[in-house]
């Protein structure tokens, strides 16, 4: 509640899914990913977000596992469960997909709602050997208009990239769900928090808008992944997680998504989307014809 109007104009409560998915077993996952959803939403949960390929695992060990793998959006058997269960429970889904589109695979997001599918974001940025098996992302940064809220999202390495962020504000984001499978980083002191953290920490406060990003745990075919799946305030304070390095969790934060726009305002002279000097810079490419938010 905002202490001053005393009004919840967009209250929800978000959950990140920490989930250990297994690579080749997709009809596995996706069941306990559905298990996953449903222990959330007992919880009061109406937005979940779940983990980056969750539905196939991340390390392929060829075009051909990749493909069997893959599957096409929304007409899928992985979107129409998570369809069915998003319905039933009348709760929203980002989750992570390995997309099939002709002959082309995506490393995928899809935004499902209680009336069916709303859209897909395609990973911008791919790492490592997901250039092996994925075309980059061809869907921009799209912002999705729903009754909860402005929904942005993207994925994992796109994090590292200030523009990912500053384009999904610049649409009117409330909040960036983000999939991710996140992995350890050269030189990281194992006694303090995942880079990814400090990123996403420092993205939700310089563009005032939350971030709830749900990574996954486990070592697949040698690959250890991060955990610490974390919901970050619009201040860039932690308010859910991070989550355990190596455990399957699920972590909670109720937030007033209004708070993302009203509150961005830092004092009486600053404001953080307000105070860009676009005469000094370019306008991020993508917004010349998309109203402002500030």
């Amino acid at each position: 509640m905002d202490h001053r109007t005393g009004r919840n104009e967009s209250v929800i409560k978000v959950a990140c899914i920490q989930m250990e998915p297994i690579v080749g077993e997709k009809a596995k996952n996706v069941a306990h990913s559905i298990d996953l959803i449903r222990q959330a939403a007992t919880q009061g949960a109406n937005l979940i977000v779940l983990p980056e390929l969750c539905n196939s695992g991340y390390v392929f060990k060829d075009r051909e596992e990749a493909f069997a793998l893959s599957e096409a959006i929304p007409a899928g058997s992985t979107c129409q469960a998570w369809a069915e269960v998003a319905a039933e429970l009348k709760v929203y889904v980002v989750a992570g997909i390995n997309e099939q589109d002709g002959s082309t695979l995506y490393n995928s997001a899809v935004i499902i709602g209680p009336a069916g599918y709303i859209g897909t974001f395609r990973k911008v940025h791919l790492w490592n050997e997901e250039n092996l098996f994925f075309e980059p992302g061809n869907l921009g940064f799209p912002v999705f208009k729903t009754e909860i809220g402005r929904i942005g999202s993207f994925i994992c390495y796109d994090g590292w990239f200030p523009e990912s962020y500053r384009l999904c504000a610049l649409q009117g984001a409330d909040i960036i769900c983000v999939p991710t499978n996140w992995v350890p980083i050269p030189g990281q002191d194992q006694k303090r928090e995942a880079m990814a953290t400090i990123l996403t920490m420092a993205a939700a406060h310089s563009n005032s808008v939350f971030v709830a990003a749900a990574d996954r745990v486990g070592v697949e075919r040698g690959q250890l992944f991060n955990g610490q799946s974390v919901i970050v305030s619009y201040t860039g304070w932690p308010i859910a997680g991070p989550a355990s390095p190596d455990q399957e969790e699920i972590i909670y934060a109720e937030v007033n998504l209004a708070d993302a726009r009203r509150k961005r305002n830092w004092n009486e002279y600053n404001q953080v989307l307000r105070d860009r000097r676009t005469d000094v810079y370019d306008e991020m490419l993508g917004t010349k014809t998309t109203p402002g938010w500030y």
